[in-house]
């Protein structure tokens, strides 16, 4: 039988559930059919059992410094133990080695240090988790650290995002091999959503942030989120605050990271989003409603915020819940 080899690289501290999600997946896969077939085993250094970062233990199928090419996919996971990963030679001589004798190569998290550190990321755009992604960018210089997307693809190197971004990621990997169909009866299998896209941000539409702690700005956010379908230009917070708008802007950059057109923009599309997935609303009366004036206009700020239009968002939230 044709088969697709793929190596998963684990370590110490390595996270139990992205090697899963990868494992899993392709599973599932073949359990419905996928040519070719894909063998995948988990290789770690010296063929050791490693304690996952769950503290369970997880024996190896193979020993990293004996597997050789070529191999389909490599795939790097990441984990509480990336630190150490990423510096050991070993693991990252042994990560350099094996790319060069595959087709694709893959690091899930954290585990984009280990590829970063064997110089694989030189040049290309890569993603980490979010939290760890400044860290990334200032260690590594020479790679361009975008902390948004769930996972992205640059020639035959992919990086995802945390732990469960593996999945997505795997998805990805079984459409452009066996085509979308496939994909989705995998979706559908494991109970999760359809493939969410790469470009889809790493933090939940429905997670919002900690309130700010400079008054001001607290109640500035307040006004925003009860008149989201007025005029909510930086001019008419400021006026509305009783600051200048370079004032306003300064305290908006400094406690939420953003400047108030931005951050009016963000709450509208979440907004938007939750009344899609709550409402029949149509596209025309939530753009009102959220402030966006046209549907055009809430298409466009919903892809910019998400990575896919409100049409497909709402059709695969009816389709998780039917």
């Amino acid at each position: 039988m044709e088969v697709r080899r793929v190596v998963v690289v684990a370590y110490d501290a390595a996270e139990l559930l992205e090697i899963a999600s990868v494992t899993t997946t392709l599973e599932s896969a073949n359990w419905h059919g996928a040519l070719p077939y894909y063998e995948y085993r988990v290789a770690t250094p010296g063929g050791h059992a490693v304690t996952t970062a769950t503290a369970l233990v997880m024996q190896a199928q193979l020993t990293l410094e004996r597997v050789t090419g070529p191999l389909d996919t490599l795939v790097v996971v990441g984990g509480i133990g990336y630190e150490n990963a990423a510096a050991n030679p070993l693991i990252v001589g042994h990560v350099r080695r094996l790319a060069r004798e595959s087709r694709r190569v893959a690091s899930v998290c954290t585990g984009a240090f280990v590829l970063a550190a064997a110089g694989l990321l030189d040049g290309r755009r890569a993603t980490t988790h979010w939290e760890r992604a400044p860290l990334m960018a200032a260690r590594y210089p020479d790679v361009v650290v975008d902390p948004d997307p769930i996972f992205i693809r640059d020639g035959n190197v992919a990086t995802s995002a945390g732990i469960t971004a593996a999945h997505d990621l795997m998805l990805a990997f079984v459409e452009e091999d066996s085509g979308p169909e496939l994909a989705r009866t995998v979706a559908r299998n494991m109970v999760t959503y359809l493939q969410r896209p790469g470009n889809q941000a790493q933090m939940s539409m429905f997670v919002s942030a900690p309130p700010p702690a400079n008054g001001l700005v607290k109640r500035t956010v307040d006004y925003i989120g009860g008149h989201l379908a007025e005029d909510l230009s930086t001019l008419a917070l400021a006026e509305a605050a009783g600051v200048s708008e370079r004032h306003l802007t300064r305290l908006f950059l400094k406690h939420l990271g953003q400047t108030p057109g931005r951050y009016v923009r963000q709450t509208r599309a979440e907004a938007a989003a939750r009344l899609l997935a709550s409402t029949s609303l149509p596209m025309a009366s939530i753009a009102l409603r959220c402030g966006f004036g046209t549907a055009e206009t809430l298409r466009q700020a919903f892809i910019d915020r998400y990575g896919i239009p409100p049409s497909r968002y709402r059709l695969t939230q009816s389709s998780a819940t039917g």
